[in-house]
């Protein structure tokens, strides 16, 4: 009984902090490969932007967390701007910091968000590299506002 409580207790508590939850795919430069599942999950003024890639030998995964999520002239137009990790776990083996620059539009007639964002990575281990040039296009479904 105290395991389904703190359960209870635990999932209210989450439903509260998290408004909105979107699943989807980000094509373009992303750790592991071309194309990612790309998920957010969105608190009151921030949220958790994560991907997941299969593709060059490995697997990629980035988190990144974007601290300010900002509108454009309405709600329907937002720009963000987070710093997060990454890993490839693959040959070789990879260590990051990514920054995260973007914008996205959400439908209001249709459950869909579509955003574009730069994400510049400092490769921190199996070598030490700048990656500047990680641009990708994310296309996903909303489930709540």
């Amino acid at each position: 009984m105290k395991k389904v409580l703190i359960i209870l207790i635990m999932g209210v508590g989450l439903s509260q902090v998290s408004f909105a939850q979107e699943i989807g795919v980000r094509f373009g430069d992303t750790v592991g490969g071309d194309v990612a599942v790309d998920g957010v999950f969105a608190f009151k003024k921030s949220r958790l932007h994560a991907d997941v890639s299969f593709g060059n030998g490995g697997i990629g995964v980035v988190g990144v967390y974007d601290f300010i999520v900002s509108p454009i002239g309405g709600e329907a137009f937002n720009w963000y701007l987070g710093v997060g990790a990454s890993a490839f776990l693959g040959d070789p083996f990879q260590l990051g910091i990514p920054g995260e620059l973007g914008i996205e539009y959400r439908f209001n007639n249709v459950p869909i968000a579509l955003g574009l964002d730069w994400r510049p990575t400092f490769i921190l281990i199996d070598t030490t590299d700048f990656m500047f040039d990680r641009f990708g296009l994310n296309v996903r479904f909303v489930f709540a506002k």
